[in-house]
This record gives structure tokens, C-alpha cells and sequence, in this order.
């Protein structure tokens, strides 16, 4: 493989869709996640467009000396790296304000920006932001990922055929992992340096970027921390205690982490039919090769039968859910749910308008009725607003369990369709 180029980006199209429209689109994600290469790819398509990037020391100098000089511009101008010059924003407000025609400018960048130090006003109602997560399953293979879609607009229902893989192939790709350079690089030594030289680059140059960080060993052994407990609740207190950090200071870096996009939280779900439910988070590592190497984890290693291989699969689907949400057509929140009985459910989708399915992950390739017990927990409570309780499995064939209630493999993540 040569290139970024070779795989297909959801948000390429939505990136297109949004500067037809308005006037400052801003691809934001993860270092290595290919928002340069998305960019450059939107401005070679789009004809007077001009492109500066702010790694560079003589262009990023020229934006600090004359930022309205900098941003003028009469055609499409992407800026690269917005975060390094955040007081950029400034000019672009008003230049957009000046002239208010759709597609002035494509903005990337590897933090939130809203979650930026001292960041002027963000261009409220002027902007549309695009999330750039690493590789989909989809993406890489060119297949649907429409497993969103179709499960709301079909209530639930879905059809899918025989997988042809099973649990070691499940196993390998969350090892993979999407970052683009990670996936075109063999299994083994060669993978494990990129995301090794991945976590140093991240926590010398993008999180300190933004916040000075006393003790950046710390951050290191707290990214291992997070990994070891990839789909757990985020019980802060805990995790200080397991890294010596006072509670503010590892608050104040698990902030950090998720505004560069390494972490997630995904918080607890409730209603008032369920006033037992908790409301502490998950965390989950947005790329679950990465979070693999941190905890040392192999495909080798993953034989082994006390290896941490179900919090990995679980951390691998809710990352591709949680990138299938960032282009569905469908409004849904992504949850979990866990009451103070220990009843849980690892995924809780809910439409705008109520309705909620319920997934649990399960990284064995058979499946047992009592699998669903925290589907049917939730089932029962919700009566008609639950649409279907579904077990992601690493089994090859989808069963039925009951009326709403089925077992699909994992893979039918990326082979579902919404428009078949």
C-alpha cells in the first residue's frame, strides 16, 4: 500500500456536503488519523484553493507576525493544525463575517478545539466540525459500516449472513488497530514501533501543546492504566491510587487524553423507568491497537486463555460504533448501563426520539441464553421504547434468542447496509 489515498474516508463526503454550505468546516481528530491527507485531497479537488500548514516554522511565524494578512484569501484556504495558532480564529471570524459566502475555509486539527486554552470566541454558528477517527473496519475492507443505520431503521431487525471469521481474526484486527500507518505495516516488531513512537509524540508534542504537564512519565503510565481497564468504569479515585497522581492532577489528564483524542468517555446511561442505574462512565481507548500494544498484548499472547482478549473486542466495537456515529444518518447517543445490582449492558444506542437498543459484547464464538440477562434486564423496563437486545459475538452465524432478541457476529458491524 502507498498511501492514505487508497482508503475511502466517510468524511470526505461529509467534508463536501458541509462546504457547500457553510463557512468554516474543521476536520478535527487524532494525530496520524490522515486529516492532512483528507484536507489536501478536499482542496485538490476544489479549484483557486490555497493550503498552509502550521507545522511549518516560516508559515506558522507568518500567521503569529499578521494573522489578517494570513488568513485573506478569496477561494477555499485550508490551515493545517489550527490549534498551533489558535489565535487565528480571530481573523477568521471576522473575515468570514466580511464576506459570508459557503467554503472559506477547512481547518484541521489534533485537539477539540472548543477544549482549547485560552481560545477566543470559536466561531459559533459559522462552523460545522467533522470528527476524523482512525480507520473504520469499512473503511479498510470497502465495505457499508452501515451497522447503525440499519439497526434503527429497521427497529432492530436485521439480517446478516455467515461470517467468515472467527475469534483469532477478531483478535487481529483490534490489534491492528486504524491508524493509517499502523495498518499498512506488518504484524510485530515494525507495528509495535509505530505506536510506541505514537504515545512519545503524543505526550511531548500534542498534549503538551496545550497544557503544561509537570511529570510526562506519569501521563505515560497512566495511558497504560486506561488500557488495563479499557471498558471499565472510570472510578477516578481508583485509577489515581494505581498511579500515585492526586485526584485533580489525573482528572485534569484524562481531560487531556480525550481532548487529543486518545480516550473516550462514554457515560452511563439512565431513565426514569430505571432510577437504580449508576452514572459513572466508561473509558475506552479510541484505537483499540493502540491500547493493545499499552497493555502489552499480542496476537500470540492473546492465546493465552487468562489474556485481557474480552475487554480488548469490547473496546474494539465501541470504537467502531462510536465511528459509525459520526456519519449516520440516524440522531443516536451511544451509552452503557449498569445498575447497583451489577446488572450491565456494554452498548446502549438511544434515537432522538426514545427508542433504544440494547448490545452486549462477547468475545467467545458460542453464545448462551444467559448472555442476554442485562438485555432482557433492560428489555423489561422499557417495554416498547426497547426496540432489540443484540449479542456482538466471534461466531460465525446469527441466532435468534426470542422475540427482539438475536446474536450477530461482530463483523456485522461493517457488513450491514441500511440502503440493501
Amino acid at each position: 500500500m502507498e498511501g492514505e489515498f487508497l482508503y475511502s474516508r466517510h468524511a470526505e463526503r461529509m467534508a463536501q456536503e458541509a462546504l457547500a454550505d457553510t463557512r468554516v468546516v474543521v476536520v478535527n481528530g487524532a494525530r496520524q488519523v490522515g486529516k492532512s491527507t483528507l484536507a489536501k485531497l478536499i482542496v485538490e479537488r476544489s479549484a483557486g484553493a490555497r493550503e498552509l500548514y502550521l507545522d511549518d516554522p516560516a508559515v506558522r511565524s507568518a500567521a503569529e507576525t499578521d494573522p489578517s494578512a494570513f488568513v485573506r484569501h478569496d477561494g477555499l484556504l485550508l490551515i493545517d493544525e489550527i490549534q498551533r495558532v489558535p489565535e487565528l480564529l480571530l481573523s477568521i471570524k471576522r473575515e468570514v463575517d466580511r464576506d459570508t459566502r459557503p467554503g472559506r475555509f477547512l481547518l484541521t486539527g489534533s485537539a477539540r478545539l472548543l477544549g482549547l486554552r485560552d481560545l477566543p470566541d470559536a466561531l459559533p454558528g459559522r462552523t460545522e466540525t467533522i470528527e476524523l477517527w482512525p480507520l473504520s473496519q469499512g473503511e479498510i475492507d470497502s465495505a457499508p459500516d452501515g451497522f447503525v443505520d440499519a439497526l434503527f431503521q429497521q427497529d432492530g431487525q436485521v439480517t446478516v449472513g455467515p461470517s467468515g471469521l472467527t475469534k483469532p481474526d477478531y483478535v487481529a484486527r483490534a490489534l491492528r488497530g486504524g491508524y493509517p500507518e499502523a495498518v499498512r505495516r506488518d504484524p510485530g516488531r515494525r507495528r509495535a514501533r509505530f505506536f510506541d513512537s505514537y504515545v512519545t509524540d503524543l505526550i511531548t508534542r500534542d498534549v503538551r501543546q496545550i497544557s503544561d504537564i509537570e511529570r510526562p512519565a506519569e501521563m505515560r503510565r497512566l495511558l497504560s492504566v486506561v488500557a488495563a481497564r479499557m471498558g471499565t468504569l472510570a472510578v477516578v479515585q481508583s485509577m489515581a491510587n494505581d498511579v500515585s497522581l492526586p485526584r485533580m492532577t489525573l482528572t485534569r489528564y484524562l481531560d487531556l487524553l480525550e481532548l487529543v483524542f486518545v480516550i473516550k468517555r462514554v457515560p452511563a446511561w439512565s431513565s426514569n423507568l430505571t432510577t437504580r442505574a449508576i452514572s459513572t462512565p466508561k473509558l475506552f481507548v479510541t484505537d483499540s491497537g493502540l491500547g493493545g500494544r499499552l497493555i502489552g498484548l499480542s496476537e500470540e499472547r492473546a492465546k493465552d486463555p487468562t489474556a485481557l482478549v474480552g475487554p480488548l473486542l469490547e473496546n474494539f466495537v465501541i470504537g467502531e460504533v462510536a465511528r459509525q456515529l459520526t456519519w449516520a444518518e440516524e440522531p443516536v447517543q451511544l451509552f452503557h448501563y449498569r445498575d447497583r445490582d451489577k446488572v450491565e449492558v456494554d452498548i446502549v444506542l438511544e434515537h432522538a426520539s426514545g427508542s433504544v437498543i440494547g448490545i452486549e459484547v462477547k468475545a467467545a464464538e458460542t453464545v448462551r441464553r444467559d448472555d442476554f440477562r442485562g438485555l432482557r434486564h433492560l428489555g423489561d423496563r422499557l417495554g416498547d421504547r426497547f426496540l432489540a437486545g443484540i449479542v456482538l459475538y466471534a461466531g460465525e452465524q446469527q441466532l435468534s434468542f426470542g422475540e427482539r432478541f438475536s446474536a450477530l457476529p461482530i463483523s456485522a458491524l461493517w457488513a450491514l447496509d441500511p440502503h440493501d
